[in-house]
């Protein structure tokens, strides 16, 4: 049988060659235009109004199942017209994932109960002095930038507004990025995946191996002055009522800290896409987020420096491991 070619030319087909419809392949890979853009916008506009009312009415979808839900209804509503098979092929892939984080989550939040070691708290304010000529950073940064003492609800800066958006981007830019990734293609998101989850179960170890009072805990405890605090919704602090990192967090540790999960997926995110982006501005984007969210970190009190060296590091090694566990497998995606 003969196909067609570039300028009418036909070619032999050869034996056993199977011809995909276009539409078909489009579909398989998640690139093609499955859903009409009226209708995505229209299922976007009712899918962004249920998330508005749940939040106003509800709370944020701040646990694992929650947010879960609330991605896979949002790529439901980017490709409404897709078969339902598409969408529960997100149920199945996203399966594993959801058990982990919700191990994850739920571990972390037991972290110091488990017995097997106490709580540090003094080694990283010296680690952070050590690092600084005996200036605790923490301490200087809310000295200079907030004030002495420095309250939550005190005048704020711009730059409050611009890192409390940066902290809480943590919470929404993996994830979100998971689901694109999904959506475009498929292996792509698995080697996602295979790092971002790499770097939860890797910080769950350390936690349990070595739980870390933060330096607004260490404050609070009399281990450093009481002008330290913590003051992460100090950007949106007239927004709502209440702590912020309450609102985000459904099962909290305090002394889940070292290395800085905050830190750790920042660099992570960072430079697993600076070599799949192009663009001057986009690439000085995403070298400037972990920097920021570090500076951040400390200035809020969430963590010293040592805690994002940390975290850096923890995603350097995952990054590495993920690299080589794959080239020694190349057909696993």
């Amino acid at each position: 049988m003969q196909t067609g070619g570039q300028g009418g030319e036909t070619r032999e087909r050869p034996p056993g060659e199977v011809v995909l419809d276009p539409q078909a392949v489009a579909l398989l890979e998640g690139d093609g235009p499955v859903t009409s853009r009226r209708a995505r916008i229209l299922a976007l506009a009712v899918w962004t109004a249920a998330l508005a009312g749940w939040i106003e009415l509800v709370e944020l979808p701040k646990s694992v199942y929650q947010a879960f839900t609330w991605t896979w209804l949002a790529v439901i509503a980017w490709n409404v017209q897709a078969p339902w098979r598409s969408h529960l092929a997100f149920l199945r892939d996203w399966l594993l994932p959801l058990a982990v984080l919700t191990f994850y989550l739920y571990s972390r939040g037991l972290a110091d109960d488990l017995g097997l070691v106490g709580v540090h708290v003094t080694e990283p304010i010296e680690a952070d002095r050590a690092l600084f000529g005996g200036t605790l950073p923490t301490e200087w940064l809310q000295a200079r930038l907030c004030g002495v003492p420095c309250e939550r609800t005190a005048p704020r800066a711009w730059y409050d507004v611009v890192l409390t958006t940066v902290y809480y981007s943590h919470f929404f830019v993996a994830p979100v990025t998971a689901a694109v990734l999904w959506v475009r293609h498929r292996p792509a998101w698995v080697r996602f995946m295979r790092r971002y989850l790499g770097l939860n179960v890797l910080a769950l170890v350390v936690y349990v191996l070595y739980p870390m009072s933060p330096p607004w805990l260490a404050s609070r405890d009399g281990f450093l002055t009481d002008d330290i605090a913590r003051i992460t919704g100090r950007g949106w602090y007239d927004l709502g009522p209440g702590n912020f990192q309450d609102s985000f967090s459904a099962v909290g540790n305090p002394v889940a800290a070292m290395p800085s999960l905050h830190a750790g997926i920042a660099f992570f995110l960072s430079v697993y896409a600076f070599s799949r982006c192009r663009g001057l501005l986009l690439r000085a984007v995403l070298v400037a987020y972990p920097l920021v969210m570090a500076f951040a970190l400390v200035y809020y009190a969430e963590h010293y420096v040592v805690d994002v060296l940390a975290g850096w590091l923890a995603a350097g090694a995952v990054l590495v491991a993920a690299a080589a566990w794959e080239r020694r497998r190349p057909r696993v995606s």
